[in-house]
C-alpha cells in the first residue's frame, strides 16, 4: 500500500494489458477472427481495438503528435477491422509496440499533465488516462474473455485449437 502512485497506475493498465492478449493466445486464427456478436467484436478486434486506442490517448493526444508520427494507423473504424492478411501474432505484435511506445511518452510527462479530451475538448489528466485505459482494457478483456469461453466450448472436450498456427498460452 505504500507504491508510489505512478506504479500503481502504470502496474494496473500493464495488467489490463496482458490480461486482454491472453484472451486471444492460444486461439487458432479462425477462432481469433470468429464473430459471435452482431457487432464487428471478435477476440482479434478487441486487441486491434486497444492498439487504436494506445495511439489515440497516449501518441496523439498525450504526446501531441500529428497521425503520421503515430507508430500506425488510427483508423477510422477504431481498429475493429483485421485484414485477411494481418496474424494473431501480428495483431498483438503491432498492439505490444503501440503499449511501449505509450510508455515511452507517458514517462515523459507528470501524472497532472493536462490534455484536451479529443471528443469533448475538456481538460483531461494523465491520471485520468491512466484511470481511464485501464477501464477500457479491462472491460474489453472481459469481453475476450466470454468470446474465448464461447469459442472453447465450440471445440469439443479436450480438442486443441482448429489451427496449428495458434499462439501459446501465457504463463
Amino acid at each position: 500500500m505504500t507504491t508510489p502512485e505512478r506504479e500503481v497506475l502504470e502496474s494496473l493498465l500493464d495488467q489490463a494489458r496482458a490480461d486482454l492478449v491472453s484472451t486471444v493466445r492460444g486461439l487458432s486464427e479462425t477462432e481469433a477472427r470468429r464473430r459471435l456478436v452482431p457487432s464487428l467484436t471478435t477476440p482479434l478486434t478487441l486487441v486491434k481495438h486497444a492498439t487504436f486506442a494506445e495511439r489515440m490517448w497516449f501518441q496523439r493526444t498525450l504526446g501531441r503528435l500529428a497521425d503520421a508520427d503515430c507508430d500506425g494507423p488510427l483508423w477510422a473504424h477504431g481498429g475493429f477491422e483485421v485484414g485477411d492478411h494481418e496474424s494473431v501474432a501480428e495483431v498483438i505484435a503491432e498492439f505490444d509496440r503501440a503499449s511501449a511506445r505509450a510508455r515511452v511518452i507517458a514517462a515523459s510527462f507528470p501524472l497532472h499533465e493536462v490534455r484536451a479530451h479529443p471528443h469533448t475538448g475538456a481538460p483531461i489528466s494523465l491520471r485520468w488516462m491512466y484511470v481511464f485505459m485501464t477501464g477500457e482494457f479491462a472491460r474489453h478483456a472481459g469481453h475476450g474473455d466470454i468470446l474465448r469461453e464461447q469459442l472453447e466450448s465450440m471445440r469439443g472436450p479436450g480438442q486443441p485449437p482448429a489451427s496449428t498456427t495458434a499462439l501459446p498460452l501465457a504463463d
